[in-house]
C-alpha cells in the first residue's frame, strides 16, 4: 500500500491563501476556471498520497459566500457517450451527479453550458431533463473566428453571440465533467459580456497538473499524461516563462500553444492582459508546495501510469479508443521504465489461471481469475466458478481472510446460494454465475444465523484502497460493484466468453 507522500492541510492552506490573493487582486468579478476534477478527484489521490478528493470542494466551501458555479459540457461528448473512467458513468450523468455533489456542501449552481452545441436527439434530451429539473441551461456555439482571428472572436458574431449567463457572486467558478469541455470559450465570453455591460472582470485558472514546480520527466507529470492520452496532451517546458522570469516551470502543449491568442484575446477585450507573461502565470496551483515525500509520491504515479495502461488496453479491445491511443499509454509506461507486472496483483492472477488450467486443461479452460492486494501487502485470489464469478470469491475470501476466518469455513448458507440462482434464472432468465452485487446479498442474509457472516461482512470496509486485477474484462455490474467498494480493479483485455451480447 503507499505510503503517505503529500500534505492536504498544507495544499488547502497553500491553495485557499493564493485564491484569495488573485480575488483581491484588483476590482470586479474573477472567472476562474477549474481543470480537472473539482470533486472525488481520484486521479490526485492516487498519484499524490495523502490528497483529499474532495480538497478542491472544501476549499469552495469556504468561500461559499463569494461562489457560483458554471457546469459546461461539450455537445459532442454527450453524443458519444463519453464514460468518467473512475465512475464507470456518462458525461451527462456526471454532470448530473456534479450538481448533487455541489449542492451537498452548500456551493451554488449557476447554470449548465451546453458547448459547440449540435442539434442531437441527445442533446437536446439532456438539456431538457435539466430544464425541467429547474437547472438553467445555456448553449453555446463553436466560437467563429477560433483560434486565430481575434478580431472576429472579440466581436457580437464571435463571443457576442453566445448568451450572457446572468452572475451575481465575485468568484464564478466555471467547472465540466473533463478537459475538452469548453471551460476556457466560456470563461472568456463572459468576461466579453461582462466588460461590454461596464463590469470589470478577469479570468485565472485552477490547475492540479501537470504541476508547474516538478521536473517535466517526474512520474507524476507523465501520469497526466496517460489520464489524458485520449486528448492527445503533452507536457513542455512553458517557453513564455522561461523567457520572462529565467525560471523553468511546466505546462502543456494546448495552454502554451493558446497562449498568445489567449493573451491578445484579452487584451482586445479588457486592454490590459492582467499582467500574465506566461500561461503559468494564469494558474493557481499550489500542489507541488505540499509534497512531503517525494519519493513516495513517484511510486505512486508509476503505478497510476501502468493502471492506465492496463486500462487502455481494455477500452482498445471494447474498440472505445483507437491504437494510437494505446500506444501512448504503453510508451509513457516504458518511459518510467515500468511493465503490466509491475502492478502486483496482475502476475499472482495470471499464475492461478495458468495454474487450474494445467490442472485440469478441460474443467478450467476458461477460468477466470480475480486477485487482490490486502492493506498488510498479501495477496488474495478468488476464481470463476458455476456459482459465483471471480470478483465475487476474490472479495469473500479477502474478507474472511481479514476476519481471521478458515479460508474453507462455510459463511454462506447454500439453501440462500441456491435460492439467489434460481431466483435470477427463473425470474429474470439469467443463468451466469452470482455477481458480487449478489453475493454480499447472500452474505447479508446469511448473517441472521451465521455469526461468521456478519464477521466477514464487518471488513468490507478494509478493501477501500485496495489495487486488484482480473485476468478477463469485468461485467459492468461487477465493475460498479467494486468501484463502490473503493476497490482500484483493472483487467486483462480478455473476455470472459465468445458471446458477443453479454460481453
Amino acid at each position: 500500500m503507499n505510503k503517505v507522500g503529500f500534505s492536504a492541510e498544507k495544499y488547502l492552506e497553500e491553495q485557499s491563501k493564493y485564491i484569495l490573493e488573485r480575488i483581491g487582486e484588483g476590482n470586479g468579478r474573477l472567472y476562474l476556471e477549474f481543470g480537472g476534477k473539482l470533486v472525488q478527484d481520484k486521479h490526485a489521490m492516487r498519484v499524490l498520497p495523502g490528497f483529499d478528493e474532495d480538497a478542491k470542494i472544501k476549499l469552495l466551501q469556504n468561500l461559499s459566500d463569494q461562489v457560483e458555479i458554471i457546469i459546461c459540457v461539450y455537445a459532442g461528448d454527450i453524443v458519444r457517450s463519453k464514460v468518467r473512467q473512475d465512475f464507470g458513468i456518462t458525461y451527462d450523468l456526471e454532470v448530473m451527479r456534479l450538481i448533487d455533489s455541489f449542492r451537498s456542501y452548500g456551493l451554488e449552481i449557476n447554470s449548465v453550458v451546453v458547448t459547440r452545441y449540435e442539434d442531437a436527439p441527445s442533446v437536446n434530451q439532456f438539456i431538457a431533463k435539466l430544464e425541467r429539473r429547474g437547472i438553467r441551461t445555456y448553449k453555446h456555439m463553436f466560437t467563429k473566428g477560433y483560434p486565430t482571428d481575434v478580431d472576429t472572436i472579440v466581436s457580437d458574431e464571435g463571443y457576442g453571440a453566445n448568451p450572457y449567463i446572468e452572475v451575481t457572486k465575485p468568484l464564478v467558478v466555471v467547472t465540466g465533467p473533463g478537459g475538452g469541455s469548453g471551460k476556457l470559450a466560456t470563461s472568456l465570453s463572459q468576461v466579453y459580456h461582462d466588460t461590454k455591460r461596464g463590469n470589470v472582470a478577469r479570468y485565472a485558472k485552477f490547475e492540479t497538473f501537470p504541476i508547474w514546480s516538478i521536473p517535466l520527466k517526474h512520474p507524476v507529470n507523465i501520469a497526466y499524461e496517460a489520464a489524458t492520452a485520449d486528448l492527445k496532451d503533452v507536457n513542455m517546458i512553458d517557453p513564455f516563462h522561461l523567457e520572462a522570469y529565467g525560471e523553468t516551470a511546466i505546462n502543456y502543449n494546448r495552454d502554451v500553444d493558446a497562449f498568445p491568442v489567449l493573451k491578445r484575446i484579452l487584451h482586445k477585450i479588457t486592454g490590459s492582459d492582467a499582467g500574465y507573461k506566461s500561461p503559468t502565470d494564469m494558474g493557481v496551483n499550489r500542489a507541488g508546495f505540499a509534497i512531503v515525500d517525494d519519493e513516495a509520491c513517484r511510486a505512486a504515479a508509476i503505478q497510476e501510469i501502468i493502471r492506465r495502461y492496463l486500462i487502455a488496453e481494455c477500452s482498445f479491445k471494447k474498440g472505445k479508443i483507437d491504437e494510437s491511443i494505446l500506444e501512448r499509454t504503453k510508451l509513457l509506461m516504458e518511459e518510467v521504465g515500468a511493465t503490466r507486472y509491475d502492478r502486483v496483483v496482475v502476475k499472482p492472477a495470471e499464475d492461478y489461471a495458468e495454474q487450474k488450467r494445467q490442472e485440469d486443461p478441460e474443467r478450467f479452460d476458461n477460468v477466470v481469475v480475480s486477485a487482490i492486494e490486502l492493506p498488510d501487502g498479501s495477496i488474495v485470489t478468488g476464481r470463476s466458478s458455476h456459482t459465483m464469478d471471480a470478483s465475487a470469491a476474490m472479495v469473500l475470501n479477502a474478507i474472511k481472510k481479514l476476519a481471521g476466518i478458515q479460508d474453507d469455513a462455510l459463511i454462506i448458507s447454500p439453501t440462500i446460494l441456491e435460492a439467489l440462482a434460481n431466483t435470477k434464472s427463473g425470474v429474470f432468465h439469467d443463468k451466469s454465475a452470482l455477481n458480487l452485487e449478489e453475493i454480499i446479498m447472500a452474505l447479508t442474509l446469511t448473517k441472521m444465523t451465521n455469526p461468521l457472516a456478519e464477521l466477514a461482512l464487518r471488513e468490507l470496509s478494509n478493501l477501500k484502497g485496495c489495487i486488484a486485477h482480473c485476468t478477463a474484462i469485468l461485467s459492468e455490474k461487477d465493475e460498479q460493484s467494486l468501484k463502490a467498494l473503493g476497490i482500484d480493479i483493472t483487467s486483462n483485455p480478455e473476455f470472459s466468453s465468445s458471446n458477443l451480447y453479454s460481453n
